[in-house]
């Protein structure tokens, strides 16, 4: 396990919230805790999907995956992400549209 802080910590949330399904999930762990199953019912992608997406977000550091009898919770690694997560969410952009696509692709 390494332990990093500033930039590379900013490069790997980027990274994750980069695919609208992993950041579909770290919102809804902001919420609250959840399993995978449900995670995946709630958000529409497949089981296999969402198990490939909690994995890299468990390799970025941002969740965790909490034993729970015979299933596996899941939950942001740091409470303080909730407070980030939802802090973002409430930015306001004003975005360029001859630089970038509606889904945040750079077109320049």
């Amino acid at each position: 396990m390494e332990a990093l802080t500033h930039a590379p910590v900013l490069a790997r949330f980027g990274y994750a919230i980069s695919d609208p399904t992993r950041a579909r999930v770290l919102l809804a762990l902001a919420e609250s805790p959840s399993y995978p199953s449900e995670l995946a019912d709630a958000i529409g992608v497949s089981r296999q999907s969402m198990s490939n997406h909690l994995t890299c977000l468990r390799g970025c550091g941002l969740v965790v995956a909490v034993p729970d009898g015979r299933r596996t919770r899941y939950e942001l690694a740091d409470s303080r992400l909730g407070h980030a997560i939802k802090d973002l969410v409430g930015v306001v952009l004003a975005v360029d549209p001859a630089c970038c696509a509606p889904d945040g692709t750079c077109l320049t």
